[in-house]
């Protein structure tokens, strides 16, 4: 019995800014895991490589506006400093 990953624990650590900043990359993280495990069943981002995170940027955002992909990869970048990559 699989337990479903916790995103708002893995990236408790580097959450910086207002509560409202905080529950958006929350919910980013959230879409962005949804969508990579969906595609690649990856659910743990510690599975993640480069090769899912640029998909999600550039094929999975390609229908929304410039603002909302800028706000998506700042969480990416809080994303991959948690995994210790920047």
């Amino acid at each position: 019995m699989s337990k479903t990953f916790d995103m708002t624990l893995f990236l408790s650590g580097v959450l910086t800014g207002s509560k409202a900043t905080q529950q958006r990359h929350l919910r980013q993280a959230r879409v962005m895991q949804a969508a990579i495990q969906q595609r690649w069943q990856r659910d743990s981002p510690w599975t993640w490589q480069m090769k899912h995170v640029r998909w999600f940027l550039t094929r999975y955002l390609k229908n929304h506006t410039e603002a909302t992909r800028y706000y998506y990869r700042l969480t990416a970048r809080l994303v991959w400093k948690r995994l210790g990559n920047g």
